[in-house]
């Protein structure tokens, strides 16, 4: 076999090598190559008549296209010559022998032997036409370092072998779903609308080709030509997790026993979710969380995938869940997606009927928790608290499917509704859609302004001595109005989703001081009418939007009210535990009924049941406790590369300015409060700025005193964003490091723009 010029009608064999194949694939799916012929291995080598192949004296590109070469497993890329700029019958010649003895080079040699590939290499030689670079890169269509799903474009001037040994660090280019998230500072050498080709059809080659790739690339000034593609290799060695859900659902340090119970329960209810959309699968719960210096993140590699099966972005999730996302990735069917479409469609058809499910469910959970919290927990044997344990897993998680459900369903049509809006001209950041019962009988601010007003008439020396003593100094006539407050919102706590947290119940001094506080700064906040907003509209359009804000309302109460019932049985785990603790601490195991929080729940089983452990529980629990004060203070980032992470010690943000995302509009300047806890919500005074990790409903009496809030995790549909934004007061999530910030600064937060000013004292 002699010298083959590619084509349309050349075949594709083992004997072109790998990437005078991939070169004739591109060429046959109608992307733009250069002028390409290939001496096959085994071929009539170069000291033939080289000119009767070539049509004239080039320059060209003479490139290794060995059968190993570009493959999926192995790439060998860097391992064998290429020589550019080739003239002349001789020049060419030489050049073919140069690749052809790099196959036997040291390098390839070692590589082979490093692959675990012990035959000869079978090398061809591609000979391309050399076009004349203006511009010359590379191309990738997944990260290959993280995995993640975004284009990353390198560039240098001339031509593309500066990359490898030129020493010139080349600029680059990163594009996520449309957006371009990096790019050059000041002046580039790839012109944007350049760059934005590349990528659009780096993606565009990618699907096509059904792998992830990299491409080598080059620009002469007019147009853009594809020398290489090959599969990127290496990308499944790649686990990305990511907190951006996992700091909102499970924030801050978690303890054993607390992600013991947690990941198999709501993990598993995020599985049965995933299985009515895929079908049935082999997910563990484990396998979707892991815990990194005590913290929860999500494993986004996996659920990215499920994601992408079907036809979803990998951050799909994410924006379900109201996250921040820069851009609108788009469904995006596979035929993977088009494999379990109707699935898909059958589940996705249930779930617009969820809404008449979902109050009987309610009201069966609310009977199987209250069941499981008459029963006497002294009363039960050793192994009845456990089997107690069981049955709360179980039902909590039904409820967790209930509370993952709901909100998405609630997400999704409030989202549908403000499309509408905008379509219609309407602008729906600036009125108030009006969501909800706006009596909601599951949040506690109701509650809390009628008790802290019952506390008011009592006197202003009995408002100050609650301030000083706390439920010490209640009037006895008040007792019963607090313990039905107690009794209806007892369960709220700083975390509905950690019950080593103590609830409300569990802290009344504190509860009764927000009473008074929250009764003194509550009051009406000033709201546009709907009906003003949408007066304007057709009547067609009208019904449309209505209908809309009419379904979009009756998911928010659901929403609440699931919230509610989940955060009421979830945390019946704490007094089962405590009294775990306690016998444990009897039988000379434990110090404190606390620590069992510090075990894990096989070890507490065995500890219970057993008698014995090795290493005695209570030495795991001082491991445990210097474990976590150690890692108190370590910066967490959002997104963490593989399974190593090494903890780095943080500090106060010594800052002039941080940055997040915008939820709820408007401009304030005040004194900044950092709050982690009801412990400090008695340092805020009426206009401060407060900087909180998250919230949950149990934290929305802090709100109705706060000027602003600023957060460290949540969207445009978190707590956080809906109190403030019903508040009228500016918020910005997604900050990170708000709690580092220095307490007592004054600061200026803007709702727009989401940047968050440090005034630096003079």
């Amino acid at each position: 076999m002699g010298a083959v010029i590619l084509s349309e009608r050349t075949e594709s064999n083992s004997a072109i090598g790998g990437k005078a194949s991939h070169v004739l694939w591109l060429l046959k799916n109608g992307f733009r190559v250069p002028e390409s012929w290939v001496l096959p291995a085994g071929a009539v080598d170069s000291d033939g008549p080289v000119a009767s192949w070539l049509p004239d004296d080039g320059p060209w590109a003479v490139r290794s296209s060995a059968a190993v070469e570009d493959g999926f497993e192995s790439s060998y890329a860097g391992q064998f010559a290429t020589v550019l700029d080739v003239t002349g019958s001789e020049g060419v010649a030489n050049a073919i022998r140069v690749v052809r003895d790099s196959a036997t080079g040291t390098n390839a040699v070692a590589y082979r032997e490093r692959m675990g590939e012990g035959e000869p290499v079978a090398m061809a030689v591609m000979v391309q036409r050399m076009v004349t670079p203006k511009i010359s890169g590379v191309a990738f269509s997944r990260n290959p370092m993280t995995g993640l799903n975004e284009v990353v474009v390198e560039a240098v001037p001339g031509r593309g072998d500066a990359l490898v040994g030129g020493g010139i660090s080349p600029e680059r280019w990163i594009q996520r779903w449309g957006d371009w998230s990096t790019r050059p500072n000041g002046e580039s050498v790839l012109p944007e609308q350049v760059a934005g080709q590349i990528a659009a059809e780096t993606v565009r080659i990618a699907d096509e080709f059904g792998s992830p790739i990299d491409l080598e690339w080059v620009w002469d000034g007019t147009e853009i030509w594809w020398v290489q593609v090959r599969p990127i290799t290496g990308l499944d060695e790649v686990t990305i997790y990511s907190n951006r859900i996992s700091r909102e659902v499970m924030p801050g340090m978690i303890k054993p026993l607390v992600w013991s119970v947690n990941v198999p329960v709501v993990n598993r209810a995020w599985i049965t979710l995933f299985s009515e959309l895929i079908g049935p699968n082999d997910l563990q719960p484990e396998q979707l969380a892991k815990a990194f210096a005590y913290r929860s993140y999500f494993n986004m590699r996996t659920i990215g995938e499920i994601f992408e099966l079907l036809g979803m972005p990998h951050d799909g999730l994410e924006m379900l869940l109201g996250l921040p996302s820069e851009n609108k990735p788009k469904f995006r069917p596979s035929v993977a997606t088009m494999r379990h479409l109707p699935r898909m469609l059958l589940a996705v058809t249930a779930k617009t009927r969820y809404g008449k499910k979902i109050r009987p469910e309610i009201d069966q959970l609310r009977e199987r928790f209250s069941s499981i919290d008459k029963s006497d927990l002294k009363a039960l044997s050793d192994s009845g608290l456990l089997a107690r344990v069981e049955d709360l897993a179980e039902v909590t998680t039904r409820a967790a499917y209930a509370n993952i459900v709901t909100p998405l369903l609630a997400n999704i049509y409030v989202a549908l509704l403000r499309r509408s809006l905008t379509k219609h001209g309407v602008a729906a950041d600036e009125l108030d859609l009006e969501l909800g019962d706006p009596e909601n009988p599951y949040s506690p601010n109701r509650a809390l302004t009628d008790l802290g007003e019952l506390i008011a008439d009592a006197g202003l020396d009995t408002v100050a001595t609650i301030r000083d003593r706390g439920r010490a100094a209640l009037p006895q006539d008040l007792e019963p109005a607090f313990e039905r407050f107690l009794e209806e919102f007892g369960h709220l706590s700083d975390s509905g989703n950690d019950f080593s947290v103590p609830p409300w119940v569990e802290q009344p001094d504190a509860v009764l001081r927000m009473a008074v506080d929250h009764a003194e700064v509550t009051g009406k906040h000033e709201t546009i009418p709907w009906r003003e907003a949408t007066s304007r509209l057709g009547p067609v359009a009208r019904r449309s939007v209505d209908a809309l804000r009419s379904k979009s309302s009756q998911f928010v109460d659901h929403r609440e009210r699931v919230s509610f019932i989940y955060t009421y049985g979830y945390g019946l785990f704490r007094p089962t535990f405590l009294e775990i603790g306690t016998r444990l601490v009897e039988r000379g195991l434990l110090n404190s009924s606390d620590d069992v929080m510090y075990l894990q729940l096989d070890e507490v089983r065995t500890a219970l049941l057993d008698g014995e452990y090795s290493p005695p529980p209570e030495e795991l629990v001082s491991l445990r406790k210097r474990e976590m004060a150690d890692l108190q203070d370590v910066d967490m980032p959002e997104t963490i590369f593989g399974d190593n992470f090494v903890p780095i010690r943080q500090g106060l943000l010594d800052v002039d300015q941080v940055t997040g995302v915008a939820t709820s509009r408007g401009h304030h300047r005040g004194v900044l409060r950092v709050v982690k806890g009801i412990d400090d919500w008695h340092r805020v005074q009426a206009g401060d700025v407060i900087a909180i990790p998250f919230s949950d409903v149990g934290w929305t009496p802090l709100f109705a005193r706060a000027g602003a809030v600023i957060a460290e995790a949540g969207g445009i549909l978190s707590h956080s964003s809906i109190v403030a934004r019903e508040y009228r007061i500016p918020c910005v999530v997604s900050v990170p490091g708000a709690t580092r910030l220095p307490d007592g600064a004054t600061v200026v937060v803007d709702g727009y723009t989401g940047t968050v000013i440090v005034e630096k004292p003079n």
